[in-house]
């Protein structure tokens, strides 16, 4: 560092640290603690503090409670689109993988009966699933079909992909949908299923899918706010987008 630059200690550190990150250190790997750093740079460790906590603020590093801090993954884009997990994560060129949680028909609560627009009791398919990509947890979903629409889907084995199964096997194409996305709290069973600690913050999406104008799928969905950001397109109603448009080359890194 240089003490006669005129720039504050905590600002010159956070940039020597960035651009550390960027050129030597990989995703995940865990950087020296605060009594390190501050002896490395000789500095007072509430300098070190600024300077890391800036970096946390803007994404570069990630603070894990009672593990330290690491270099931050890259989160990916939330596209909302009516595509099946395994889909999505192969246009993303990793290794899709799911854990059945339940598979089983249930009568609808007074919640999931007051969603599908259906009768209390009345049959559903529940299939509950913890998604993971590359080996490591991303989501956890919950999807209520009623039963009706899916008749022997119980006999065979859990589908891998859902909307795969209900397009090739039922003939239901999802034509269209509703997201409800707000932010929560991570439960204990979701923390636990997810790998995050107790009341992190997740992203909890609810949708309602339609084929014409029959809902048939009503799902409940969990996302690692520190693995996923959400990417919205937007247009003027009446306007058309441009046919040079791609929104992949103008999507944030």
């Amino acid at each position: 560092m240089d003490p006669g630059a005129g720039i504050a200690k905590h600002v010159q550190l956070q940039g020597i640290l960035r651009r550390f990150v960027e050129t030597h250190a990989a995703a995940g790997e865990i950087i020296p603690s605060e009594r390190e750093l501050s002896e490395h740079f000789a500095v007072a460790r509430m300098t070190i503090r600024q300077a890391v906590d800036a970096l946390v603020a803007d994404g570069v590093l990630e603070r894990v409670v009672g593990l330290g801090t690491f270099v931050a993954r890259p989160k990916m884009d939330l596209q909302v689109q009516l595509t099946s997990y395994s889909e999505e994560m192969h246009r993303r060129g990793m290794v899709p993988d799911a854990h059945v949680l339940s598979f089983e028909q249930i009568g609808a609560s007074q919640l999931v009966a007051r969603e599908l627009h259906i009768e209390p009791g009345q049959p559903v398919i529940r299939f509950r699933r913890q998604l993971l990509a590359d080996g490591e947890p991303m989501s956890v979903d919950e999807n209520f079909i009623p039963s009706h629409y899916v008749p022997g889907i119980l006999e065979e084995q859990p589908p891998t992909s859902l909307y795969n199964v209900l397009s090739e096997r039922y003939g239901l194409v999802m034509e269209w949908g509703e997201d409800t996305i707000e932010a929560t709290a991570a439960s204990a069973s979701i923390a636990r299923l997810l790998n995050v600690e107790l009341g992190a913050p997740v992203l909890k999406i609810q949708r309602h899918a339609y084929v014409s104008r029959a809902m048939v799928d009503y799902s409940v969905s969990y996302y690692r706010a520190d693995r996923y950001k959400l990417w919205v397109p937007l247009q003027r109603p009446g306007v058309r987008t441009p046919r040079s448009y791609h929104p992949h080359r103008h999507r944030p890194a």
